[in-house]
């Protein structure tokens, strides 16, 4: 099961240089680029593990993972930083963060240090699973089941339905999931949203049940107990 790393950092190179190798060990990668955004990706949950530089426009790193850990997520932090002094790495670490990596360094002792962090006994999200009506998602195991018949998800499609189960009974728009899962800021006229719903109502609604997603006549979708 792929593991899913989120990597905050605004240096294209660096961000590029993690993403492509934590990709080719099989992790499910998502980036940002500043720290408002990563603080939008983070609280979304599901992730593994962070890798968050400490120096971020919009929002730094360390107001970051305040607002992780104030907000009750557990979610493994490696911070990476520039700033080589003792106290700075001291800030960090009473800031929340679980491990602490000097610029520059190599893939390998990152990757080390994040495989190392997802090693140690986690404790348990206050939600570690979601459901609407006979659909569970386990978010520990990653198990999707509909009236106890299991569904097997890619790992898009997995962060597309926990995307909407998060805001259950709430209008989705096609601009939220391109943003929220895509990490497009702007509608490229594509209709990747629409091929992924069609795909993803094919999986969830066999057998003629009642659909789990929901069509909203000109405002986007909705997945709703009622």
């Amino acid at each position: 099961m792929s593991r899913r790393l989120l990597i905050v950092e605004d240096d294209q190179d660096t961000r590029d240089f993690i993403a492509k190798g934590f990709s080719e060990e099989g992790y499910v990668v998502e980036v940002a680029s500043d720290g408002r955004e990563g603080l939008y990706h983070a609280t979304d949950g599901g992730f593994d593990a962070v890798v968050l530089d400490r120096m971020l426009p919009g929002l730094d790193g360390l107001s970051l993972i305040k607002s992780m850990r104030a907000a009750g997520l557990k979610t493994p932090v490696l911070m990476l930083t520039a700033m080589s002094a003792v106290d700075e790495r001291v800030k960090g670490l009473r800031a929340g963060a679980d491990d602490y990596l000097v610029k520059p360094f190599s893939f390998q002792e990152l990757h080390a240090r994040i495989e190392a962090l997802l090693r140690r006994p986690q404790e348990s999200e206050e939600t570690p699973s979601l459901a609407c009506r006979d659909l569970e998602m386990d978010l520990l195991t990653r198990k999707v089941t509909r009236n106890g018949r299991e569904i097997t998800l890619t790992p898009r499609e997995f962060q597309i339905l926990e995307f909407f189960l998060r805001r259950k009974n709430r209008v989705v728009s096609r601009t939220m999931l391109l943003e929220g899962v895509w990490d497009y800021h702007f509608d490229p006229n594509t209709n990747v949203v629409d091929v992924h719903i069609s795909k993803l109502r094919r999986q969830l609604d066999e057998d003629g049940a009642d659909p789990v997603i929901e069509t909203v006549r000109g405002a986007g979708y909705m997945v709703s107990d009622g």
